[in-house]
């Protein structure tokens, strides 16, 4: 899962001396907390230092962190005009540059040792940043659009699939082993509308990105569509920690696997408690191809490095 190194010392040094957007913009930077976790642990990839928020701003809007907590965006989009003022997708590459050359650097400093990573958010998950102007509680804006004016809605949607298609073409040739599809905000759409404002975007960039390569799709809060979303195209569906994994792998095709899904709170506790959740975990895969052990969402700030520690040892040292 991305922010990988958000608890360690050494990346809380790095973020003392610059902001995070700065971070995110120098290559060199964003290499090296990328690489922090896997000097520290035996881990077999590592995901690329960025943020989902790269696209909305290489289109045009930026984003920020709110002394409060939270992201807000520069501004909100509330007419058809703004969205059909967005930058179009081919300004993508150009603008985000800084992501490829933090890749190239990455692919050279891994020398094959460890898969690269790369990621992005969900088109519908970056309209509702876009449409609620930040951070949201209720989701109304960018629900209402999605009722209220379906035209408008989709405009924008194509825009946002249109760009991670650019984006995510970019990160492969600059040297990603895979692409991860953050679609965080999946499960507070209602469950007859979720094909229509998420899936069918995540299908379409499924399709027009290379034959076979491998992704992986993360969807918080979507249990009841996992079926639905193993017939997108992707390798892999990273599951929350709210289901049963053994279970939804079962129910799955046998070509798609599973990645997850320890909850992350866990990495807030002790050791033992960790290696006792990880170990039972592990039990109730045996057997089962397919399964990348992670956590059900992105690790915490506040995770202890034993923890982490303790869930790495777990599961290198665990014999299937």
């Amino acid at each position: 899962m991305r922010q990988a190194g958000r608890s360690l010392p050494e990346s809380r040094e790095l973020k003392a001396k610059s902001s995070f957007l700065q971070m995110v913009r120098t290559p060199e930077v964003a290499t090296e907390v990328t690489l922090q976790p896997l000097r520290r642990f035996a881990l077999d990839a590592a995901i690329l230092f960025s943020d989902i928020l790269v696209i909305p701003e290489a289109l045009g809007q930026g984003y920020l962190f709110r002394d409060v907590g939270g992201i807000g965006m520069e501004y909100r989009l509330e007419t058809r005009a703004q969205i059909d003022a967005l930058a179009p997708a081919t300004a993508v590459p150009e603008r985000l540059r800084y992501v490829a050359a933090a890749l190239g650097l990455l692919k050279k400093e891994l020398a094959g040792s460890r898969a690269l990573l790369g990621f992005g958010g969900s088109p519908w998950t970056l309209a509702t940043y876009m449409v609620e102007g930040g951070s949201s509680e209720d989701f109304e804006r960018i629900k209402q659009l999605f009722y209220t004016e379906r035209a408008t809605f989709d405009a924008l949607l194509e825009k946002l699939t249109a760009a991670l298609i650019a984006y995510f073409q970019m990160q492969i040739a600059a040297g990603a082993d895979a692409i991860q599809i953050f679609d965080s905000w999946g499960g507070i759409i209602a469950g007859q509308d979720y094909e229509a404002a998420s899936l069918r975007w995540i299908r379409q960039i499924v399709a027009a990105l290379p034959r076979e390569f491998p992704v992986i799709l993360y969807a918080k809060g979507t249990a009841p569509q996992l079926i639905d979303q193993a017939w997108t195209g992707v390798r892999v569906l990273s599951v929350d920690w709210t289901s049963d994994l053994a279970l939804v792998r079962r129910t799955l095709p046998p070509t798609v696997a599973v990645q997850g899904n320890l909850d992350p709170v866990l990495l807030n506790t002790t050791p033992a408690i960790v290696r006792r959740e990880t170990t039972r975990l592990l039990e109730a895969m045996r057997g089962s191809r397919g399964h990348i052990f992670n956590l059900g969402h992105g690790i915490m700030p506040h995770a202890k490095v034993e923890c982490v520690q303790t869930l790495v040892e777990t599961v290198t040292g665990w014999k299937n």
